[in-house]
């Protein structure tokens, strides 16, 4: 995708509209994945918009190896990671439960029934290692593939590949305890 890539280098050469474009592009889904480390919406909300504050005011270099909403994932996993290593000095408590992010559809039963098996579903990833939800939230809902994944997590495409299995098993495990059957799975 070079939207996002054609969007920056215009940024970058003085036209503003290119991060107004990249931030409503990239601003719910890069919210959604720091929420994955830190698992409080708001505090995700602060730190995409950190995120932002960074393109904006550091106007990091984008070399074109990966793409670039994988370069972009990576300034927002190092950002989250320092958030939580200074969080960690501040307190010992944990943070917050997630909320829940509910949203409604035309259809009340369906809409209904969705919201509860995403429910479920989030339930359980919570109780995962945070890596694994990490990479199932990166391959399934941000829909980035391997190689992209490995790039994000520093990791090695055969580490995710492992990352991966692993934590489909564990989700299933998860989703049995609480008697649901997960259809994609």
């Amino acid at each position: 995708m070079d939207n996002g890539a054609s969007s920056y280098r215009r940024f970058l050469n003085g036209d503003k509209e290119g991060i107004v474009e990249i931030i409503r592009d990239y601003k719910d889904d890069l919210t959604l994945y720091l929420n994955t480390y830190v698992r409080n919406i708001s505090t995700a909300e602060e730190l995409m918009e950190e995120v932002f504050v960074k393109l904006v005011t550091k106007k990091p270099r984008f070399s074109g190896k990966s793409s670039f909403k994988t370069w972009l994932y990576a300034i927002g996993r190092n950002t989250a990671l320092d958030h939580l290593r200074h969080v960690s000095k501040l307190s010992k408590t944990p943070v917050d439960d997630l909320y829940d992010l509910a949203d409604t559809d035309e259809n009340t039963e369906y809409s209904y029934i969705k919201q509860e098996d995403r429910l479920i579903l989030h339930k359980a990833m919570q109780k995962l290692k945070p890596q694994y939800r990490q990479v199932l939230y990166l391959i399934f809902f941000e829909e980035l593939n391997n190689e992209q994944t490995a790039q994000v997590m520093r990791k090695t495409k055969r580490q995710i590949e492992n990352l991966v299995y692993h934590a489909k098993q564990s989700l299933k495990s998860e989703l049995n305890k609480e008697g649901f059957v997960y259809e994609e799975l």
